[in-house]
């Protein structure tokens, strides 16, 4: 639970139509099991202590005393156990049958939530036998004690802040304007959903999208779980199709036509970093809400959610390739609109045989596709200098050939020689001087270039490079429109990558397929043996480590501890946990410490969640403090 996660589970117990007694015990059993496997909220499914298919012995006497008395021993069996527990049953009240989600803990029932939306259609003649709830809470007595009764009661953690949650019943999760959508607004960050939602063709696929937007449009975690083996099959089939969602995303589901639980570590200080950042997320509903207070013991929620080591790349090779895809259409489309608008026809992209300018120029032979124009008024302007390799240069000039651009050369050695005369540079001494003065004169022979030929100096710096400031200021910092700007560098490779298998031209694909082979470096310094020197990953550190970094600061909002214990689960085996501390600090300084060439970026199109335009995504001050991050990064030692 430290750190925001919370060990949720969907049960599913193979149950007796009609039987209470017998059903108290599997709901027990797979309680336990569920308990011992770390789970803090479980759930079961709609009716779960009867059976959903009683259909006219829900009128029964007899029934609905024992469902009542079984939910006393299943309460009592949590009373020994630390978690909050949900279970379905039908509850007589005033004379009316209601489909009840009862909330228990430490062997208390804490609350009931009855059903508010009744389906009589297709198959269902629900209200035939149920009533539906009502929203206000009332007090009700249920084995001498007094329990709120409503559909608005929300349940709320007191040592865990944040973790408050609320139920709706099945077709509560169908209708339009569901219970749930209140309760989130009203601050739950959990909604539980207890089901019975049997199978026909196809309704799997739209069952997992109602919950897959419930919890995006919440913005909240969903715990699904639905009636499977065990209910009646006279007329109908059910699935047990269990779902845990977050924020849109489905962390886990089962849909085997098996009972089976699973589980899924929701994460409630994500939940509550997106909704702060979302200022639409929605004004409270007048309606009045009853909120339940209950306490967890803060524990250590043993993590079993999988986080990619690539954030920001799909594992799924069709979806990666379809990303790609769209990827480069919002750069082209981009860079397109800025040449409709200032009616030039002349590109300037400095090519440097590495993966960045690769990128820019593909992205620019695609906007003059797209707008007819002669790729021949792409100027691909390779220029080398002190640490310039044959390899990255002759991989320069033969990109340019194989996508039919004009390619020239401007060697600045000299000039830049010149330069260091006139500053009292001393050309053997290679710091920071000679290597930002090679730079700057790249990018002034590009920005005067461009106006010779009344062109834009396409910019081709990534958003890994932004983060980290790893770029000269004035120097490949700057351009007239920048179209890696949005794209982090573990993004850049599988762009590059992808064109190369996708290009249908044999040339360039060896040439990309060579320039994703070459490491990544500024090649500012003298090559040794021929070989590049100036390695950028033995400098900053690994790109793969940054990428994971910068995504769960700015697009999750997480701490420095946060990050590292995620780190260290995703890059085991990869990455020593003193390796990943090292760069995340390292990380965390630089970020701050940059800011100010983040302040003035040129134009550059947003392409995913995390961007650092000053315009857009990123308004923060040059001269902000990283103390705070960095004292709890040096608390991890």
């Amino acid at each position: 639970m430290r750190q925001g996660f919370i060990k949720t589970a969907a049960a599913t117990p193979k149950i007796r139509v009609a039987d209470p007694v017998y059903n108290a015990g599997v709901i027990c059993g797979c309680l336990e099991e569920a308990y011992q496997k770390g789970a803090k909220i479980i759930v079961f499914p709609e009716l779960s202590l009867t059976g959903y298919t009683c259909g006219d012995l829900f009128l029964q006497t007899l029934l609905l005393e024992e469902a009542a008395g079984q939910l006393l021993k299943v309460a009592e069996a949590t009373k020994d156990k630390d978690c909050l527990v949900m279970v379905g049953l039908p509850v007589e009240r005033q004379g009316k049958l209601y489909n009840v989600a009862a909330v228990l803990q430490r062997g208390e029932v804490l609350g009931m939530v009855p059903k508010a939306n009744i389906p009589s259609y297709a198959e269902f003649y629900e209200s035939r036998h149920f009533t539906a709830g009502n929203r206000e809470p009332e007090m009700y007595e249920f084995a001498g004690k007094s329990v709120p009764f409503g559909t608005n009661i929300l349940f709320s953690c007191k040592n865990m802040p944040g973790l408050v949650a609320g139920c709706e019943i099945c077709e509560d999760l169908w209708v339009a304007d569901s219970p749930g959508t209140d309760h989130a607004l009203m601050g739950a960050t959990l909604i539980a959903n207890l089901s019975a939602s049997n199978e026909t063709v196809g309704k799997d696929e739209y069952r997992e999208l109602l919950v897959k937007s419930a919890s995006a449009r919440m913005i909240c975690g969903y715990l699904y779980t639905s009636a499977g083996e065990g209910e009646s099959t006279q007329d109908l089939v059910f699935g047990g199709h269990n779902l845990i969602a977050e924020n849109g995303t489905i962390l886990t589901q089962k849909k085997n036509f098996q009972c089976e639980t699973i589980f899924g570590d929701i994460d409630i200080q994500r939940i509550l970093h997106e909704r702060r950042r979302m200022g639409t997320f929605g004004e409270r509903p007048q309606s009045k809400y009853a909120v339940v207070p209950f306490e967890l013991n803060l524990e250590e929620t043993r993590l079993e959610r999988k986080f990619s080591c690539l954030p920001f790349v799909p594992l799924d090779d069709e979806k990666r390739n379809r990303r790609c895809e769209e990827i480069l259409l919002i750069q082209s489309y981009g860079l397109k609109k800025r040449y409709e608008h200032t009616g030039l026809k002349v590109a300037v992209v400095g090519i440097s045989g590495g993966l960045d300018s690769a990128l820019a120029l593909l992205v620019t032979v695609r906007t003059f596709d797209l707008l007819h124009l002669d790729r021949k008024g792409i100027l691909a302007v390779t220029m080398p200098c002190f640490g310039t390799t044959d390899r990255t240069y002759e991989n320069a000039c033969r990109l340019a050939v194989a996508l039919g651009v004009t390619l020239e050369t401007v060697d600045v050695k000299e000039a830049v020689e010149v330069h260091f005369r006139d500053i009292g540079q001393n050309p053997d001494e290679h710091d920071v001087t000679y290597e930002n003065a090679q730079a700057r004169e790249r990018t002034q022979v590009l920005m005067d270039l461009a106006n010779r030929v009344q062109g834009l100096v396409i910019g081709t710096g990534d958003l890994s490079e932004l983060a980290l400031g790893w770029a000269t200021f004035n120097g490949d910092h700057m351009s007239m429109y920048a179209v890696n700007a949005g794209v982090p560098k573990t993004l850049v490779r599988h762009l590059v990558k992808y064109c190369a298998d996708t290009c249908g031209q044999g040339e360039l694909s060896r040439v990309l397929e060579d320039v994703l082979d070459t490491p990544v470096s500024p090649e500012l310094l003298p090559p040794v043996e021929g070989r590049i020197s100036q390695k950028t990953e033995d400098l900053v550190g690994p790109y793969e480590l940054h990428d994971f970094f910068l995504y769960y600061m700015l697009r999750c909002g997480f701490s420095p501890a946060k990050i590292y214990r995620l780190a260290r689960l995703s890059f085991a085996g990869q990455f020593e946990d003193d390796v990943i501390l090292k760069w995340l600090k390292n990380f965390y300084r630089r970020f701050f410490a940059q800011q100010f060439k983040r302040s003035c970026l040129p134009d550059g199109p947003k392409v995913g969640s995390v961007a650092v335009s000053p315009r857009g995504d990123l308004r923060m001050p040059s001269d902000a403090s990283a103390s705070l991050w960095l004292a709890e990064a040096e608390s991890l030692s």
